[in-house]
């Protein structure tokens, strides 16, 4: 089940995205928010597995929301869904973690569709916008977050997951999906290769 919030700050979008999706069995709406803030409060209490989430929004706009939701909820899959179509506003969203980016003059049918691809694990990008290469497989820890940084020094110390999740005071499962979650950003092949990637970066933190 697609457990899906919404962070749009014109009701009238959200109200024709919940009339569009009513029937679909496989996506149970679980909350609304109209701005970053309240999107991360509402997705520490509803404990959603997808959000779609404008980038302008007021008190906090959608990256910085996206940066802490992923930090804190790093299993939690993001789309960003904008009128934003420049190269900096993509490339800003995808390096804080989003799992797809679509304009929202696309029609609800293709936003449906990039729902269910990112909730399968894959990507989702609008075919009007220019995705760069490096923003889909990057190599530099700068697409990490703060926490798959400390976890990545850790991992580079020859720490266990469980040895790091009682350090970070994190549960060992979150240690686990923040390894995949750094693997699949990294553009490598297992634990073995996040090993070694953490081997060479372990004095560049």
């Amino acid at each position: 089940m697609i457990r899906l919030v919404i962070a749009e700050d014109h009701t009238a979008l959200i109200d024709g995205i919940k009339v569009f999706f009513e029937y679909e069995e496989d996506i149970e709406f679980v909350g609304f928010a109209n701005n970053g803030q309240e999107l991360i409060e509402l997705t520490r209490r509803k404990k959603p597995n997808l959000i779609i989430t404008d980038i302008r929004m007021p008190v906090m706009d959608g990256i910085q929301a996206t940066k802490e939701i992923l930090e804190e909820f790093p299993n939690i899959k993001i789309i960003a869904f904008s009128m934003f179509d420049q190269d900096k506003a993509v490339q800003q969203m995808l390096e804080a973690g989003a799992s797809g980016y679509i304009l929202k003059n696309s029609s609800l049918k293709e936003l449906l569709y990039a729902i269910r691809k990112v909730h399968e694990g894959e990507h989702y990008y609008d075919p009007n916008i220019t995705v760069k290469q490096k923003s889909v497989s990057p190599k530099s820890k700068a697409v990490l977050t703060g926490r798959q940084r400390e976890i990545l020094k850790l991992i580079g110390q020859g720490r266990t997951n469980q040895e790091i999740a009682d350090q970070l005071f994190i549960g060992k499962t979150t240690v686990e999906t923040h390894r995949k979650n750094m693997i699949r950003k990294l553009g490598l092949q297992g634990a073995g290769e996040l090993l070694r990637y953490a081997l060479e970066k372990k004095y560049d933190f």
